[in-house]
């Protein structure tokens, strides 16, 4: 991590609630025109852009091992990670869309530096405090937290979702979506990213765009999670359905292959995204490949 100068957003638990961290920088005036998108696996992700190094959901399990999805369930990973966690570089924080194993693990529990910031549902933050991570800040959905560093920020807005419907909802733990918007020192608006979170298609997505009319980039989950037969994740049909739903400029899809809870290949995705005539709007990653990404347009912030 980079370390910090100033943490106004108070640690969940504490009363009060201030939303914003300012992180020290001794880096040059990073570059705002590109940045890059490096696919670890599952919905691990590390974003690189305006100086900022971003990790999502981290999961370092290794083919083979089990992650427990609780009430009993398991599931087998049935693919490697393209990094260790010690081959990490240094890191600004963590955004965390749920607390389930497959999405932070035993081992991120163990090797995590505990002084990371990490951003997330209001239930993983005070379940991560007890495991002794120290900085953690749970959003509700539409909280918006802010960090500064340097001359650039992201706003990181929670978002709608939900990883279950009916009874199951209740026995699944809480997931947000996530948009960052990484902004100037001269307030304009220089890049969007919406990451899905473990989200079903359901109405109150529908508000997204109307807040986020414009995105550049989208990370979607997808996979089509059953569990006890039923879906918990977007399948092949519902990730496109999101994908014309949230319109970005590019999606990336993530989180699709890795377990034995996971139905829907992304073949499926892929073929339903050639009916609709999308595929340029869509970029495919193997775990361990690198986008890079060009962020030109300029834009205010918009909303309802």
């Amino acid at each position: 991590m980079t370390g910090k100068e100033h943490d106004g957003f108070l640690p969940s638990g504490t009363m009060g609630y201030q939303q914003e961290m300012v992180l020290q920088t001794v880096e040059p005036q990073p570059d705002m025109t590109h940045g890059t998108v490096f696919f670890i696996g599952t919905a691990t992700v590390l974003l690189r852009y305006g100086g900022f190094t971003i990790l999502t959901d981290p999961n370092f399990l290794h083919q083979g091992k089990q992650v427990h999805l609780g009430y009993g369930l398991k599931s087998k990973r049935l693919t490697e990670p393209a990094i260790d966690i010690d081959q990490l570089p240094p890191l600004d924080a963590v955004l965390l869309s749920h607390l389930h194993e497959d999405h932070f693990d035993r081992i991120a529990m163990r090797k995590l530096d505990k002084t990371l910031p990490i951003v997330t549902t209001q239930h993983a933050a005070q379940a991560l405090k007890k495991q002794r991570f120290i900085r953690t800040y749970g959003l509700s959905t539409w909280q918006t937290f802010t960090i500064y560093k340097g001359n650039v920020s992201v706003h990181v807005t929670a978002l709608p979702a939900r990883h279950a419907p009916g009874l199951l909802k209740a026995l699944l733990p809480p997931v947000m979506g996530t948009m960052l918007d990484f902004q100037s020192s001269a307030s304009q608006m220089r890049l969007r990213v919406y990451i899905s979170g473990d989200t079903l298609l359901y109405d109150q997505l529908k508000e997204i765009p109307c807040h986020f009319p414009t995105i550049d980039l989208a990370l979607l989950h997808l996979g089509g999670t059953r569990i006890v037969g039923m879906l918990v994740t977007m399948d092949g049909k519902q990730g496109v359905q999101a994908l014309k739903l949230i319109a970005p400029h590019t999606a990336i899809p993530v989180h699709y292959d890795d377990y034995t809870v996971f139905k829907s290949p992304l073949d499926d995705f892929k073929r339903r995204v050639r009916d609709e005539h999308l595929e340029e709007s869509v970029v495919y990653l193997k775990r361990g490949e690198t986008y890079t990404f060009a962020a030109t347009n300029v834009r205010d912030f918009s909303s309802c």
